[in-house]
C-alpha cells in the first residue's frame, strides 16, 4: 500500500543557521598539479571528446570536462607539440580558438575509446573525496537535530509516546535507527521526512578516479540541487571566489532502495555502456541518508544486509572491489535508516539487534490525529470537509476492526476522485463516496446498488 505524506506541519522555513552550513568548496585548480590528475588522463578526457566532436573550442572543452582554461590550455600545448592535436582556428583573442585531432591523435582516441568509453567531467581523485566527505559530514553539522526541528518536519503525527523523543536521538547520535509496524502505517514516509533535518549543502564529484578506473559518483536523479531558500546563498559561495567545478553543490542526498537490492548493488557496478564504474547506493548518500525500505523483502537476507552494511558503518570506511582483486577504501559516512513491516525477531537474532541503534515502533494513529490527517487530506485534495462523513469513516474503520493507518485518508480520497473523475462528477466528500472507496479498498463493505453518480453526488 502506498505510503502518503502523512505530516501535519506544512512549514517548511528555513532556520537562519541554514545559510553558514554551505560546503567548504575547493579553489579552481590552476595548474595540472593542482588538479591531482596524471597527464595522460587529461590527455585522454580531451582526446576522446575530440574525436566525438570534431573541431572544438575552448570554451566547450571547458564546459564539458570541467577544468579551467589554464589547466587545458596547458595540456593541449602538450598534444600540439606531440603532434596529436593542432589549432583548427583562432579568433581574436587568446581563447577563442578551436582545436582539432591530428590524424595520429585521431588513433589515439580510438584505442582511449575502446579502453574506456566514458567522456564527461574530469575526475578527481580518492584522496580529494576522502577529505571532502570528511570536512562535510553530516554528524559534524553546526546544529544537531533537536525536538523543534522534528516538530517543524513531522508535526504531530508521530506523536506516539516517547516516538520523537527515539527518533530525535537516533538521529543525533548518528546510530542506525529501525522503523517498524504495519504495512501503510507510514514508515517510508517518515524516513524521507527525516531526511528533510540534514540541513545544509554538500559538494559531490561528478567522478573519481582510481589509477585508471573512473568511478561515476554524481547522480543529477539522487544529488538534487539546492532547494528555493539556498539557491541565494549556493550562488553567493560560488561567487565569492572561483571554485572547483568537478564538484556540484548538491542537497543533502537521500537516497532510498527497497527490494530490489541485492549484494551486487552493494558493489562497484561495471557499466559496459561507458566502460566505467558506478558508485553503490550507499557510497552515493555519503553525506546524507540512505533508507533500505522493505527490509526482509530483498533477495539478499536481513541478517547478511545488516552484516554487510554495520561494520563499515561503525569505522566510517568501506572496502569496494576493482579488476585484478584491487581494494580501495571509500567513505562511508550517512544516516542509515531501515524500515520493515516485519517483526524484527523473525528478521534478526539477539545479537543483530543490539546492531541496530534504535528502534522504533510505528502503528495506528491515535483518533484525534487520524481525523486530523484526514482533514488534512481533504484540503490537499480540494474537497470541502463532511465532519458527519469523518464520523463515518471512524465507525467502518471500529465496524471492520480496521486500524487507523496513516496511508488510508489518501488512499480513500484518492479513489473518490477516481469515481468522480470516470463518471464525470466534482469529487465530493459524502457518505456514499465515502463508502464506495472503502469497499473498493478493502472489498469488505456491502454497498447498496445505485447509479455512480448518485453514490458520488
Amino acid at each position: 500500500m502506498t505510503e502518503v505524506d502523512y505530516s501535519l506541519s506544512t512549514d517548511s522555513t528555513p532556520r537562519p543557521a541554514d545559510a553558514n552550513l554551505m560546503p567548504p568548496l575547493p579553489p579552481q585548480p590552476k595548474s595540472l598539479r593542482e588538479t591531482g590528475l596524471e597527464r595522460p588522463l587529461v590527455v585522454e578526457l580531451i582526446a576522446k571528446l575530440m574525436f566525438v566532436g570534431g573541431k572544438t573550442h575552448l570554451s566547450a572543452l571547458t564546459t564539458r570536462l570541467r577544468l579551467s582554461i589554464n589547466v587545458l590550455r596547458e595540456v593541449l600545448d602538450f598534444m600540439v607539440a606531440e603532434q596529436m592535436a593542432e589549432v583548427a582556428w583562432r579568433g581574436e583573442s587568446d581563447i577563442d580558438v578551436q582545436y582539432q585531432l591530428t590524424g595520429a591523435g585521431k588513433q589515439r582516441a580510438s584505442a582511449f575509446l575502446e579502453r574506456c568509453a566514458y567522456i564527461g567531467a574530469a575526475p578527481v581523485t580518492l584522496e580529494a573525496y576522502r577529505a571532502m566527505v570528511a570536512r562535510q559530514s553530516w554528524q559534524a553539522q553546526e546544529q544537531r537535530v533537536g525536538s523543534d526541528d522534528l516538530a517543524a518536519v513531522l508535526g504531530g503525527a508521530h506523536a506516539g509516546p516517547g516516538m520523537l523523543d527515539v527518533v530525535g536521538a537516533a538521529l543525533h547520535s548518528g546510530r542506525s535507527l529501525l522503523l517498524y509496524g504495519p504495512p501503510g502505517s507510514g514508515k517510508s514516509t517518515l524516513a524521507l521526512q527525516l531526511g528533510q533535518l540534514l540541513h545544509g549543502l554538500v559538494a559531490v564529484p561528478y567522478a573519481i578516479v582510481v589509477g585508471q578506473d573512473i568511478i561515476q559518483l554524481y547522480d543529477p536523479a539522487q544529488h538534487l540541487p539546492p532547494a528555493p531558500q539556498h539557491v541565494s546563498h549556493a550562488r553567493q559561495a560560488l561567487e565569492r571566489r572561483s571554485t572547483d567545478i568537478r564538484w556540484v553543490l548538491c542537497q543533502r542526498p537521500v537516497i532510498h532502495v527497497g527490494a530490489e537490492l541485492d549484494a551486487g548493488m552493494l558493489e562497484l557496478r561495471h557499466d559496459a555502456s561507458g566502460a566505467c564504474y558506478q558508485a553503490p547506493p550507499h557510497v552515493r548518500a555519503n553525506n546524507g541518508m540512505l533508507i533500505i525500505d522493505d527490509l526482509g523483502r530483498q533477495r539478499l537476507g536481513a541478517p547478511e544486509l545488516l552484516t554487510r552494511l554495520m561494520q563499515p558503518l561503525a569505522r566510517g570506511s568501506d572496502q569496494l572491489g576493482l579488476p585484478g582483486g584491487v581494494q580501495i577504501s571509500v567513505p562511508f559516512d550517512n544516516a542509515l535508516v531501515l524500515a520493515t513491516n516485519l517483526p524484527p525477531g523473525e528478521l534478526f537474532d539477539a545479537a543483530l539487534l543490539r546492531r541496530i541503534g534504535y528502534k522504533v515502533q510505528v502503528g495506528p494513529l491515535a483518533e484525534n490525529t487520524y481525523r486530523a490527517l484526514f482533514r488534512q487530506q481533504c484540503r490537499l485534495a480540494g474537497m470541502a470537509i463532511d465532519e458527519l462523513a469523518v464520523n463515518h469513516l471512524l465507525q467502518l474503520h471500529g465496524a471492520q476492526g480496521r486500524p487507523l493507518l496513516a496511508s488510508y485518508p489518501q488512499e480513500l480520497l484518492a479513489r473518490i476522485g477516481d469515481f468522480a473523475g470516470f463518471a464525470g462528477c466534482e469529487p465530493r466528500l459524502t457518505l456514499a463516496a465515502l463508502e464506495q472507496a472503502w469497499g473498493s479498498l478493502f472489498a469488505s463493505c456491502d454497498m447498496p446498488a445505485a447509479s455512480l453518480c448518485e453514490r458520488i453526488a
